[in-house]
């Protein structure tokens, strides 16, 4: 790693700690500056504004953990349904992680102040673009219906989120959910989403046993055999 690389990472880290304790307004370039070692110069030479160091900090946390989830999606799959379900329990656990739930509380706060919301959503975009392509292979493929694949990845991270999320980030729940809690979210968001991009004429209610004796909904698994 380039010292240039290594301050950077060392900003990001001081920054997001900081910014998660005491919260935007209260986190100063120059407490940051103090605690990293350089000048304010140093900062501003990797990022631009506060603004642009909070939203780095708040896609670091994410990027790391997303690349792992993002894996799962393999267009090339015989089971792209699998795949999907194993790509919803990851991001569940994930976006349901008490971290990712400080960093989207944070994000939810400070999103008018400055493009900060904007900054963080063109992030955001960029990583949605590989499920995006995800659909798009299985919709050439005719496993999905054809419709826009960016709109079909949003709708599947909506279901993922319908069940878990919003009592969690409102305190309406303590703790995060169990596997057996995920895996059952998954199934469902996985299974409504499957059936509602069902292509026309197909078996609309298929299932699989997987190896561990999880039911998984595989209606795109089917609209393979269909073939």
């Amino acid at each position: 790693m380039k010292k240039s690389d290594s301050k950077r990472q060392a900003i990001l880290a001081t920054a997001f700690r900081l910014f998660r304790t005491q919260g935007f307004d209260k986190t100063s370039i120059s407490e940051i500056t103090t605690e990293v070692g350089g000048s304010k110069a140093t900062i501003y030479s990797h990022f631009s504004s506060k603004e642009e160091l909070f939203v780095e900090c708040m896609m670091a946390a994410a990027e790391n953990y997303m690349t792992e989830t993002l894996k799962h999606l393999d267009a090339s799959s015989a089971d792209p349904a699998v795949a999907l379900f194993d790509f919803g329990k990851s991001f569940l656990k994930f976006i349901c992680s008490p971290e990712q739930l400080e960093v989207r509380r944070l994000m939810i706060a400070e999103a008018a102040r400055s493009g900060t919301g904007k900054l963080f959503f063109d992030k955001i975009s960029a990583l949605r673009t590989h499920l995006s392509a995800f659909m798009s292979a299985c919709m050439a493929s005719g496993v999905l219906r054809h419709d826009d694949p960016t709109l079909a990845a949003d709708h599947l991270g909506a279901l993922l989120e319908a069940e878990i999320l919003e009592p969690l980030l409102l305190h309406v729940r303590d703790g995060s959910p169990g596997e057996k809690e995920i895996g059952l979210a998954a199934d469902r968001a996985v299974t409504a989403f499957l059936r509602a991009y069902a292509p026309a004429g197909r078996n609309r209610n298929p299932h699989k046993t997987r190896p561990d004796g999880r039911r998984v909904a595989c209606r795109v698994a089917a609209a393979f055999s269909d073939k």
